[in-house]
This record gives C-alpha cells, structure tokens and sequence, in this order.
C-alpha cells in the first residue's frame, strides 16, 4: 500500500477539540501542541504533531498511532499478549483470546486499546475491542481485538 498525500493544513482550535474529544483518554496526545495539521491521503488522513503522525483517521474515525504511543508514553486501555503471539501481531493478525495474558480491567467492546507484549511492555499494535477485557482474559477461543496498526505496516513506515 502507498500512501498519496492530497494536502496538508493546520487544524483550527475548534477541530482540534472535536478530535480530542473523539480521541477520548488519547486526547490529551493534542492538548498544548500548537503545530496540529491535517495531511490529507490515500488511503488515511493523518493528524501530524510537530511534524509526526501522532493520529490516523481510519474509517473516519481516529486512532493513536504507535508513534504517538511510543514518544509519550501512551498508559490507557492495554491487551497484553503472550510472547507466542508476537509474530503474529506483528504481521497485522487480529489478536485473539487464547494469547492473551492479561488486559486493563477497564475494557469495553468498542474501546480503543493499546497492544503490548508481556516481557518488554512494548506496543505492538492498537485496535478495537471486540468483547470486554474480562472476557479477553477468560475465553479460550475466538477473535479478541480488530487490528487497525501495527508494527511494521505501512502507517509505521510512514515518513514525510
């Protein structure tokens, strides 16, 4: 996949807080930036921090990249899987119960939610619940978390 940049513009403080507040707990990765663009592409937007993609829009909706996890320090909703999976994630696969060993007590289906491994605590990817962190934790079969960005893909890769 090839990312196409269309433009590129600063967000007004209006947007800013609209995005914020569909961020959620990752809102606060924009609060106090002044250097906040779009950069508008095929096939996601992204939201660029002081040059960085700090966000991307995926099905108009906007997800924390790695990046944005990695330079900040990122301590939300997190599913950690065992080190068996890491191949796994690494190659976009959706994470599924059996790997995982734990996840924050305060999951929900629909949540976005940070994906680490068990030893160096490291994301690996992000995406969305599909059943609640209790749930994750307990069942032995079946699809967890829907991969949106992960390690290695075209949106980690990404350099203007």
């Amino acid at each position: 996949m090839v990312i196409k940049v269309k433009k590129r513009n600063f967000l007004k403080k209006k947007k800013i807080k609209q995005i914020q507040a569909e961020l959620g707990e990752y809102g606060n990765l924009l609060q106090g930036k002044k250097n906040v663009e779009i950069l508008e592409a095929e096939p996601h937007s992204f939201i660029l921090v002081d040059g960085e993609p700090y966000i991307i829009i995926i099905d108009e909706k906007p997800f924390p990249t790695l990046k944005a996890a990695l330079a900040n320090e990122i301590d939300a909703k997190t599913v950690t899987v065992d080190m068996g999976a890491i191949k796994f994630v690494s190659n976009g696969a959706d994470i599924m119960s059996p790997g995982i060993v734990d996840a924050s007590a305060n999951v929900n289906k629909d949540d976005i939610v940070l994906i680490i491994d068990e030893t160096h605590k490291k994301p690996l990817a992000i995406g969305i619940s599909l059943i609640s962190g209790e749930e994750m934790v307990e069942n032995d079969s079946g699809k967890a978390v829907e991969t949106k960005h992960y390690v290695g893909d075209d949106i980690w890769n990404f350099e203007l």
